[in-house]
């Protein structure tokens, strides 16, 4: 009786250490701006896991990227997170686990389209900074930069089908980037990671480099150009660039709901499970 009631705490314990670690997990992370005087707005984001994306920060993210876009002071964005070798690991799965409707799980994909409306709509040039691997959702936010760097440590990987849903909300991004093609290999070999070249060849990644600070000099070498660029010349060009997404508010709102209408189904639960307790 006594090492049942034990056992039975101990459980209890581990339960609510689970439970814990994933409530911190969901309000870890940052969004950070810094705006230097020749008009060069940085936004930068981190999360301890490898930073990916909880609620809150691609909510912050969104914001952020609509403030600077709105910033008459900020002639160019860079849009970069922190760390070495992972730019971005996607949706946060401590906080997929956790949902538990429809309308959660709508919720918190829209936060991926809100990211990507936010790049679509905001009326200034976005410069991407990837230095490592970016996967799912981290791939769409690559992809939804106007002009993109990268290091060759930069692989790509959506892996949403591996966990039982799909790359819905990024996928239009992604293909407006590389083609339906490279969009569908991405997609249905979720498991496959593709080499930072690999994306340069296919349209994602304008340029990529060995080495961080080779990046780092060549993406100031252009958004100084481009402080000194007409901004109105730049809007204007930005619009015709994102010709035909008009539609997009409605259309990733509806992915987002098909995102999340399979997050709550057993298929997806066992597998995000079972890849948590790989890491």
């Amino acid at each position: 009786m006594l090492k049942s009631r034990r056992r039975k705490k101990i459980e209890r314990t581990k339960e609510w250490k689970k439970n814990k670690d994933m409530s911190d997990a969901i309000h870890q992370g940052f969004v950070k701006v810094t705006i230097d005087p020749n008009g060069i707005g940085t936004i930068e984001f981190g999360h301890p896991l490898s930073n990916s994306l909880p609620g809150t920060i691609l909510r912050k993210l969104s914001d952020t990227i609509t403030q600077l876009g709105n910033d008459d002071s900020v002639k160019v964005i860079v849009l970069k997170s922190e760390g070495d070798r992972a730019f971005c690991a996607g949706a946060s799965f401590d906080e997929l686990i956790s949902i538990e409707d429809l309308e959660a799980g709508k919720i918190f994909f829209s936060g991926f389209a809100g990211v990507i409306n936010a790049c679509r709509k905001c009326p200034k040039f976005i410069i991407g900074r990837i230095q490592g691997k970016a996967v799912g959702g981290g791939v769409g936010v690559a992809s939804a930069v106007d002009y993109c760097f990268a290091t060759r440590y930069a692989d790509v990987k959506l892996s949403e089908l591996a966990v039982g849903i799909g790359p819905f909300v990024v996928g239009p991004a992604v293909e407006r980037k590389v083609g339906a093609s490279a969009m569908s290999q991405l997609a249905i070999n979720a498991t496959e990671w593709r080499s930072a070249r690999w994306a340069a060849d296919n349209g994602l990644y304008a340029e990529i480099f060995d080495e961080t600070h080779e990046m780092d000099e060549r993406i100031n070498e252009l958004a100084l150009k481009l402080t000194a660029s007409n901004p109105q010349a730049m809007t204007m060009l930005k619009s015709v660039f994102w010709q035909g997404t008009e539609h997009w508010d409605q259309l990733l709102s509806e992915r987002a709901a098909m995102s999340g209408e399979l997050v709550l189904s057993e298929f997806t639960v066992n597998a995000i499970n079972k890849f948590k307790k790989k890491v």
